[in-house]
C-alpha cells in the first residue's frame, strides 16, 4: 500500500494509543502546536500582534483555506466557532413566516436539530423523516435497523417535501451509522423546488470531496476530519441565500469597520455583503492559527488522496473481517463502501447484541490501546490519511478477539 497522503510524523502519534474516533476528536498536527505557541507568545507581549498580519491576516488566510478545502469562494466563508454556532446562524437569520417548516432526516445530531426546534416560538415547524425501512432514533435508536446499500434515502426526503417547506436540513455523513447522502441529488431536487439545502458536513469534511453545486449553506466545526481543537470552524453560505439573511449585527459586520480614520461612531454604513456579515465577532485568532495550519496540511495532500486511501483501508479492515462475529456486518458495509455510501466511519451495528456487548469492545480496545467509539447501537471505527495498513492489522486483531 502507498504511503499515507499525511504523514504521520507530523502528529504526535504513539504506539500506546491507536486513535481511530476523529469523529468524536481529530488529533491536532504539530504544526498547529507551533502556530498556538507562537500566537500565544505574542499575546504575552501585545505589542508583538501586528494589526494586518495577525488580527486582519490570519482570518483571511483562513477563509481562504477553507474555500479552497470546499471548492468555493473565499467571500462566501463565514468564520464560526462551531457547526452549531453555523448552523444558528442560518436558523435566526432566515426570514420566517408562521406555518413554514424545517425538513430534516430522522436522527440528526443533535447540532443539527436544536437550532430549529428552537423556532417553534416562531411558528416553524421541524419535521424528521425516517431514511429507510426500520431506521430509528430516539429512545428507539438501539432497535432499529442499520442502513443497506439498498436504500433510497434521497427519494424518501424529496417525496416528503411539502408546500411549507423552506430548508431541508441534514448530515451529509451520519455521526451515528455513517451513512453517507447524495448531496448533489438532493440539491438539484430542492432547487427545483425552491428549497433551501442546509448541510452539517462535520463528519465528512476533510475525508471525502465535497460538491456544493445545489446547496445554500455549508456549516462545520474544525476538530473531527479537519484535525484542529475545538471551538473554531466555519460556514460556507451561497451568495443569493446570504443575502436573504439578517446579518449577525456585530461591529464587524459592516462596511469600514477596521478603518480607524473614520469614526467608529459613524453608523452610516451598509452591511457587509460577504461571509464577514454572519461572522459572531472578533475572530479567535489562537484557535484560527491552529485550525489554519491543519487545513493548509489537508489541502496539501488533497482531500481525494486522502478519501482513497481511506476507501482501501476500509476495504482491507472488511476483508480481514470476513469469517469472524463480525461477517454479516462486514458484507453491509462493503456494499455501501462499493456503492459510495460510506464517508470516514465504518459503523459496525450490535446485531441484535445490545450495549453492553459494545461497551466491553471498546474496555478491551482501549486495554490493548485501540480508540474506539460507540454511539446509538454502532460501534464507530474512523480512518484518516494519517492511518496505516499496520494500524488496520490492529484494529482487525482487536475486533477478532470477539469469539
Amino acid at each position: 500500500m502507498n504511503a499515507p497522503p499525511l504523514n504521520p510524523a507530523l502528529f504526535h502519534l504513539d504506539e500506546d494509543h491507536l486513535w481511530v474516533m476523529h469523529c468524536s476528536e481529530g488529533p491536532v498536527p504539530r504544526a498547529g502546536m507551533r502556530a498556538a505557541r507562537a500566537f500565544m507568545q505574542k499575546e504575552l507581549q501585545p505589542w508583538d500582534v501586528r494589526w494586518e498580519e495577525d488580527f486582519q491576516g490570519i482570518p483571511a488566510a483562513l477563509r481562504a483555506e477553507a474555500a479552497a478545502l470546499l471548492g468555493g469562494r473565499a467571500e462566501d466563508i463565514s468564520l464560526s466557532p462551531t457547526t452549531s454556532s453555523g448552523l444558528v446562524a442560518v436558523a435566526q437569520g432566515f426570514p420566517w413566516e408562521v406555518g413554514d417548516e424545517v425538513l430534516a432526516p430522522l436522527g440528526e445530531f443533535p447540532s443539527n436539530a436544536w437550532p430549529w426546534l428552537a423556532l417553534r416560538s416562531r411558528g416553524v415547524a421541524f419535521r424528521e423523516v425516517s431514511l429507510w425501512e426500520g431506521h430509528r432514533a430516539g429512545v428507539d435508536a438501539w432497535v432499529g435497523d442499520p442502513p443497506r446499500a439498498e436504500a433510497e434515502p434521497e427519494a424518501r426526503l424529496i417525496e416528503a417535501i411539502g408546500h411549507g417547506t423552506r430548508i431541508l436540513a441534514l448530515s451529509w455523513v451520519r455521526f451515528q451509522d455513517g451513512y453517507r447522502l447524495d448531496l448533489n441529488r438532493l440539491g438539484q431536487a430542492c432547487r427545483e423546488r425552491d428549497v433551501h439545502l442546509v448541510v452539517d458536513g462535520i463528519q465528512g469534511v476533510g475525508t471525502v470531496p465535497v460538491n456544493l453545486e445545489g446547496l445554500s449553506a455549508f456549516a462545520t466545526g474544525g476538530h473531527k476530519g479537519l484535525l484542529a481543537p475545538q471551538g473554531m470552524g466555519f460556514l460556507w453560505t451561497e451568495a443569493a441565500f446570504r443575502q436573504a439573511l439578517a446579518p449577525s449585527g456585530t461591529w464587524l459586520a459592516v462596511e469600514g469597520a477596521t478603518d480607524f480614520s473614520r469614526p467608529s461612531t459613524d453608523f452610516q454604513r451598509e452591511w457587509l455583503p460577504d461571509g464577514r456579515a454572519l461572522e459572531p465577532g472578533g475572530p479567535n485568532l489562537l484557535q484560527a492559527s491552529t485550525l489554519l495550519e491543519s487545513l493548509r496540511l489537508i489541502n496539501e495532500a488533497g482531500v481525494p488522496a486522502i478519501a482513497g486511501h481511506v476507501a482501501r483501508l476500509q476495504t482491507f479492515l472488511l476483508e480481514a473481517l470476513a469469517g469472524s462475529i463480525w461477517h454479516t456486518e462486514t458484507v453491509r458495509l462493503q456494499a455501501l463502501l462499493q456503492s459510495g455510501r460510506l464517508g470516514s466511519i465504518l459503523a459496525f451495528h450490535h446485531g441484535g447484541r445490545g450495549p453492553d456487548f459494545l461497551n466491553r469492545c471498546l474496555k478491551v480496545g482501549y486495554r490493548q490501546g485501540v480508540f474506539a467509539s460507540v454511539r446509538e447501537g454502532y460501534l464507530r471505527v474512523a480512518f484518516h490519511g494519517f492511518h496505516t495498513e499496520g494500524d488496520v492489522e490492529r484494529v482487525a486483531a482487536w475486533l477478532r478477539s470477539f469469539a
